[in-house]
């Protein structure tokens, strides 16, 4: 049976919404360091600058191939908004993500078996309505969005911000960020 949103066309400038959820619904992220390593992950693979393991070996960087532009952590799946540049990136940087938190889950938990439902689910982003719309629905995910602290809501109303996420794309769209929280929350 075919899989609604797998990544079938794989277009250089272009975005994505992509999202995966933990097997069987499951939990993905069980305690606050759980959503901690996941965004040290994020900045290892988007930082402008290069990260290495601990034998100096260093980890695949997406910087200037792929922007994420938002994201949500929510206790059983994440949402990520992606803009890619180069053709092919997105899967690499997905696959590097997934298998690096899915090593640290399995290893933390004493588990084995796969932590997601399915590889990671992408919807090519075209129409601009849609575009302007994905980060309202990515941040009014948690029940209680405006204090949530695994999103980047934070950083598009400038209250702290990292190399690794750039909302930029998504503010020039609003004169100032009250306007994209007013947007939000309307």
């Amino acid at each position: 049976m075919p899989r609604r949103n797998v990544l079938r066309l794989d277009a250089p400038e272009s975005y994505y919404h992509v999202y995966a959820r933990g097997v069987s619904k499951r939990k993905i992220f069980l305690d606050e360091q759980d959503y901690l390593t996941f965004l040290q992950i994020l900045e290892r693979y988007l930082s402008s600058e290069e990260v290495r393991d601990k034998n100096g070996i260093s980890y695949p960087n997406f910087y200037n191939k792929v922007d994420l532009l938002a994201f949500c952590l929510m206790p059983n799946h994440y949402h990520l908004f992606l803009y890619q540049r180069q053709q092919k990136t997105l899967t690499s940087l997905m696959q590097s993500i997934m298998t690096s938190y899915s090593r640290y889950f399995n290893k933390k938990y004493k588990r084995t078996g796969p932590l997601f439902e399915s590889r990671f689910r992408a919807s090519l982003i075209t129409d601009d309505s849609y575009l302007q719309h994905i980060t309202r629905y990515i941040h009014l995910n948690p029940k209680r969005w405006r204090d949530y602290e695994y999103s980047s809501l934070p950083y598009y109303l400038q209250r702290d911000t990292v190399s690794w996420l750039r909302p930029e794309r998504v503010l020039e769209l609003f004169p100032n960020p009250i306007a994209y929280e007013k947007f939000v929350a309307d």
